[in-house]
């Protein structure tokens, strides 16, 4: 913005500029024309008195000579009662132009060798006189050039100084917009505390007030959304610590050790949303250099977890791809959530004996978990992934979905839900290792780079 202002400026000073010394150059030089050419008649209006008094030549010689600088005046007397034509003087203009002049009676102006000449007739008792004044080519440019080269400064000086206005106002404009977009970008970074000067012409002015307004409605509505999931999670408390005691009084069979271990871990998990909720962090933290997990372990685990209930109800279970260490940049509690939200919707939207698999896919740059059923499927896959909305069947928010969605796209990958070879969905999790900005992929160039991935 502030360049294009410049440009804007320039470009009209230096029309505005051009528009009026143009003009103006070209008066100066006719008027240094027109001043040459007055003082020329002055010294042809010298020589008229003498002219009216005596027509002796050694006479007029002298009056010629005193009047006429340099040779640079002539008088041409008329032939008349015997008496030839007498030229006084150095002659430049022509016998024809003289001629002329002298049959018209009016002063006229005429090029010669070096500059111009200036032919006055003069009417006296003897005839019609003509008197040449000759001015040369440098009188009549006289002061022009030191005119155009002022007229040059004062338009430069113009140009530069609307330039450097411009700048200025420029600078006045866009430290304010560059600010505000500065504060966008922090704000959404995640940096609640940005705000913007609110300063700048009024337009700006008014956005960084509307800016500030808006992230503060923002810090409140994320206040409120915090304290409501701390709520909410410690009204949970009360049922998880009477499950808890009914889980205790199960006995030491397999199923009842499974019971009482969700009933912990359900507990941990309210007591770290709690803690998240009132320390205002995000759940999901961006692990630092180093940090992350072993996916295959994870997998293995979860796996052993969920293979009990798979058993009690017929179904098949076959894992792939987890039989050497595969390090992600996620932390360990969340992809066990995330895979656990997928296995639990497999057992939520399936009927009991359905079959499902989880393979971990290793790559140079990228990590693809596929979570397989032979269900139903998944009809409306969009819908499926919207927070809020799920699959639409009894049961589903599309909250887990949205974790499993969260997790993928903090390290720059994402979600892809289709067929699977079993016949009913398959989930596909890309985690990209490289350690890119989020983004979205397009369909194709996902399946593109997917390709290059092998089975670990």
């Amino acid at each position: 913005m502030r360049w294009a202002l410049v440009k804007v400026c320039l470009a009209v000073t230096t029309m505005v500029v051009v528009a009026f010394a143009v003009p103006l150059g070209l008066v100066v030089k006719e008027m240094a024309r027109d001043r040459a050419f007055s003082n020329a008649e002055r010294e042809a209006a010298v020589v008229v008195p003498a002219l009216s008094i005596t027509t002796d030549r050694d006479q007029l010689e002298r009056v010629v000579a005193s009047a006429g600088a340099d040779d640079g005046m002539a008088v041409h007397l008329p032939a008349g009662d015997g008496r030839a034509a007498v030229d006084l003087g150095r002659q430049r203009a022509a016998a024809s132009d003289v001629e002329a002049v002298r049959k018209l009676g009016r002063a006229s102006t005429t090029d010669v060798p070096g500059g111009s000449a200036l032919l006055q007739p003069v009417a006296l008792s003897l005839g019609t006189v003509v008197i040449e004044v000759y001015v040369p080519e440098s009188e009549m440019s006289n002061g022009v050039g030191t005119a155009w080269a002022v007229l040059a400064a004062v338009g430069v000086a113009l140009v530069v100084g609307s330039v450097a206005v411009a700048d200025r106002l420029g600078v006045r404009m866009v430290q304010p917009a560059r600010r505000l977009v500065e504060g966008a970008h922090e704000l959404g970074e995640g940096k609640l505390g940005a705000r913007v000067p609110e300063e700048g012409p009024d337009e700006l002015r008014l956005a960084a007030v509307a800016f500030n307004s808006m992230a503060d409605q923002v810090v409140r509505l994320l206040a409120n959304e915090r304290e409501l999931a701390a709520d909410l999670s410690h009204r949970l408390r009360t049922p998880l610590t009477v499950l808890r005691l009914n889980a205790a009084s199960l006995g030491d069979s397999p199923a009842a050790e499974q019971t009482r271990t969700a009933v912990a871990q359900l507990e941990r998990e309210v007591d770290t949303i709690i803690r998240t909720a009132r320390e205002a962090k995000p759940q999901t933290a961006a692990p630092g250099p180093g940090a992350g997990c072993d996916a295959a372990e994870v997998v293995r685990e979860r796996m052993a977890f969920w293979s009990a209930l798979a058993e009690d109800e017929g179904r098949k279970v076959r894992t792939a791809g987890v039989d050497r260490p595969v390090r992600i940049p996620v932390a360990r509690a969340d992809l066990a959530a995330a895979l656990d939200a997928l296995l639990g919707n497999v057992f939520r939207h399936t009927a009991q004996g359905t079959a499902f698999a989880v393979d971990v896919h290793n790559g140079d740059d990228a990590v693809i978990v596929l979570v397989s059923d032979a269900g139903p499927g998944i009809p409306d896959p969009e819908a499926a992934m919207a927070r809020g909305r799920g699959s639409g069947t009894a049961g589903s928010t599309g909250l887990g979905l949205d974790i499993v969605r969260r997790l993928a796209e903090s390290t720059g990958g994402d979600v892809r839900i289709g067929s699977s070879v079993l016949g009913g969905a398959e989930v596909r999790v890309w985690i990209q290792l490289d350690g890119r900005e989020p983004v979205r992929r397009g369909h194709r160039g996902s399946v593109r780079r997917r390709r290059r991935l092998t089975v670990g």
